[in-house]
């Protein structure tokens, strides 16, 4: 009997063994099927959807630039004052009237001004709702602005509404330059900053003739190349000064006011136009290689400029730069990667450059890790105090200098 049971029990053993491996065999059969239904699902995706975008190959200055000399790192920027934090979003841009009076623009299609620590609502530019990012283009999105020689209208250019004039008295807005139809065929789609010459005549960007600016990560990920530089006469005419930029962006009046720069965010540089003078019609390059994406740039109290950036670029990586020559993969990108998360691949790094009218760098400002300031869209300064815009972080920045 108590061989039978050692019998019994060794094929217990066995028929469990057995058992187990069978079970072990169906486990990694099962996982092999859904790991090879995974590979094909992502093949299909890769191969068969359509990407969103059409990359075409660039390429960027060499080598990248390195933090040193008047770009050595330092923590400048986390000294900024976040003011209104949580009660604001996207300030992008800054206007300060003759009393000293705060102007900008919201992503909720708001232009408000701040009054004795409160935010008074001045004008809105589209019509609500504005809680989810597709309503953006009919919510409106203030952006560059400025106010006329007079100092009694403000003029914004709203990425979708266009350019618009406002009473910051009545708050009632009139449109200058609407998206449609454009010019030589192309309707605007993403008006973007501007400034005003002692005649009144304005200039503006449209950073692209494609993309709007809800999908502004995607005009950078192609590579597109259709943004202009607008000049809007008194008469009403329209005229294209500069065509065919990487993202064009802000735009400043030189100091001696024979030029335009503007900013060519996607190749990290700033144009020059010149309006008047020997040089009139000609293009040249007023800064090249620069250390992130150049955003808005305006007029600093040394004869210079202050210059925000919405990304750093530098020494020793940077994804843009890699990407650049790689349109099949940035093409990939964009099939699987939502635009919201493709700002993510970013490093939050918060950068300010002050340069002179020649273009050289004074100084810079940072906040390495973005912890104060993740991004700069523009630096405005006014009796020694720089006021930080930034499309998207939720306060206005001050900074004493």
């Amino acid at each position: 009997m108590a061989k039978d049971k050692i019998a019994d029990n060794q094929t217990d053993k066995k028929s469990k063994e057995v058992n187990h491996e069978a079970n072990g065999r169906s486990c990694m059969g099962i996982c092999t099927v859904v790991l090879l239904v995974i590979v094909g699902l992502f093949a299909a995706t890769v191969l068969l959807v359509p990407s969103p975008i059409d990359p075409k190959p660039f390429s960027l200055p060499e080598p990248l630039p390195k933090l040193e000399g008047p770009l050595e790192q330092n923590e400048e920027l986390r000294k900024t004052e976040r003011l209104y934090k949580g009660q604001i979003a996207g300030p992008e841009s800054i206007a300060i009237d003759s009393e000293g009076t705060v102007y900008t623009g919201l992503a909720d299609g708001r232009i408000v001004k701040f009054v004795d620590g409160k935010i008074v609502d001045v004008a809105r530019t589209g019509k609500p709702p504005c809680d989810l990012p597709e309503l953006e283009s009919t919510c409106g999105r203030p952006l560059g602005m400025r106010f006329n020689r007079y100092g009694t209208k403000l003029i914004v250019a709203d990425a979708y509404y266009g350019l618009l004039e406002v009473d910051v008295l009545s708050g009632s807005t009139s449109t200058l330059v609407p998206p449609t139809p454009g010019v030589h065929g192309d309707p605007f789609k993403f008006f973007n900053d501007l400034d005003i010459d002692r005649k009144g005549t304005i200039y503006f960007t449209d950073s692209s003739t494609k993309w709007q600016r809800k999908d502004n990560r995607f005009a950078i990920l192609e590579g597109d190349a259709t943004g202009r530089l607008m000049a809007y006469h008194k008469t009403g005419e329209l005229e294209v000064l500069v065509s065919g930029l990487h993202f064009a962006n802000g735009v400043q009046i030189t100091t001696e006011g024979d030029a335009v720069l503007v900013a060519e965010t996607a190749l990290s540089r700033i144009l020059k136009y010149y309006i008047k003078g020997p040089d009139e019609g000609k293009t040249e390059v007023f800064m090249d290689n620069l250390p992130g994406l150049p955003d808005n740039i305006r007029q600093s109290s040394n004869g210079g400029y202050w210059i925000g950036f919405s990304g750093v670029r530098k020494a020793p990586f940077s994804m843009l730069d890699m990407l650049a020559p790689k349109p099949l993969l940035r093409k990939i990108i964009a099939k699987l990667i939502p635009q919201e998360w493709i700002i993510k691949l970013v490093p939050k790094y918060g950068l300010i450059l002050e340069v002179s009218d020649a273009g050289r760098i004074l100084r810079s400002f940072h906040d390495p890790g973005g912890q104060v300031v993740s991004s700069a869209s523009e630096v405005h300064e006014e009796n020694g105090v720089l006021y930080i815009g930034s499309y998207f972080d939720t306060f206005l920045g001050k900074l004493k200098l």
